[in-house]
Formats: C-alpha cells, sequence, structure tokens
C-alpha cells in the first residue's frame, strides 16, 4: 500500500487562523497499539516535522461529550489543541505510514479532500453517522453571552 499524504503536507504548528494543519485518518497498516491510543473514531489532526515524522493531536471524546458528537467537532478540539499547543496526553509524535492525510483543517473550516478515505475510517469504527455531509465544513463564531442587568 503507498503513502497517501499531501503534496503540501502542512510543516510545523499553526500559527494563525488563516494557517493551516493536516487532517488524518490511520492507514489500513497502522500498528495496532496506535490504533487503541487514539481509539476508534478519533479525529486526528497535525503537520509535518523536520525529520520526517507526524506530530498529531487526536479527539475521540472519551467522556461522550454530547459537544463533541460529530468527528467535525471532534476535529475542531484537536485542532484548538494543537494550534494553542495546549497540555493533552492526546498527542503523539509517529510514524507517517501509520497515518493518511485526507485533507486540512484551520481555524475557519475543515476541507476534505478523500472523503472515501474519512468514510471508510468511520464505517470501520461505526461512527459513519458523525461523519460531515459535505467535504466543507465552515465554523460559526459561537454568539456572544448574553448580559446580566
Amino acid at each position: 500500500m503507498s503513502l497517501m499524504l499531501g503534496q503540501d503536507l502542512p510543516l510545523g504548528r499553526p500559527d494563525a487562523d488563516s494557517s493551516r494543519s493536516a487532517l488524518f485518518v490511520p492507514s489500513q497498516s497502522i500498528k495496532e497499539e496506535l490504533l487503541q491510543t487514539i481509539r476508534k473514531g478519533a479525529a486526528v489532526v497535525g503537520f509535518g516535522n523536520h525529520d520526517r515524522t507526524l506530530t498529531i493531536y487526536f479527539e475521540s471524546n472519551r467522556f461522550n461529550d454530547p459537544a463533541l458528537a460529530s468527528w467535525a467537532q471532534k476535529a475542531r478540539k484537536a485542532y484548538d489543541r494543537l494550534a494553542e499547543n495546549l497540555p493533552t496526553v492526546s498527542k503523539m509524535v509517529c510514524d507517517p505510514e501509520n497515518f493518511e492525510q485526507v485533507g486540512y483543517i484551520n481555524g475557519k473550516s475543515i476541507n476534505v479532500r478523500r472523503m472515501p478515505s474519512l468514510l471508510r475510517w468511520l464505517e470501520y469504527s461505526d461512527a459513519l453517522d458523525s461523519a460531515p455531509a459535505e467535504e466543507v465544513v465552515l465554523w460559526t463564531p459561537p454568539p456572544p453571552p448574553k448580559k446580566i442587568g
């Protein structure tokens, strides 16, 4: 099986809303211990490193938070952690042969370029109902908090 990474795999951590990171799904040849770590149905985001490894952040909704029911919401959560360099145990540096790049994410949207691969991963994970309806998912900012008084 050939490795599928984008011709323009983002290198390094994004530094602004316009910077993007890659979206990944586990490849069919992923090592079992990595699959157990990221868990089925996880959204995986990340970037390439100069030593030809990947830094990935992942979100699998381990605690069944209703706000993370869809794959896109999980991807956004993982991206926010990556972009802000927040402390988390849900990250790792790994060999790129374990993952397949399926698209891009930034602070404003998700762009899935290889929907069949994403759907394969979600179907394998019994999470097909969490798949995005379209290849582009735009983010809308949350409403401002209500003022008291």
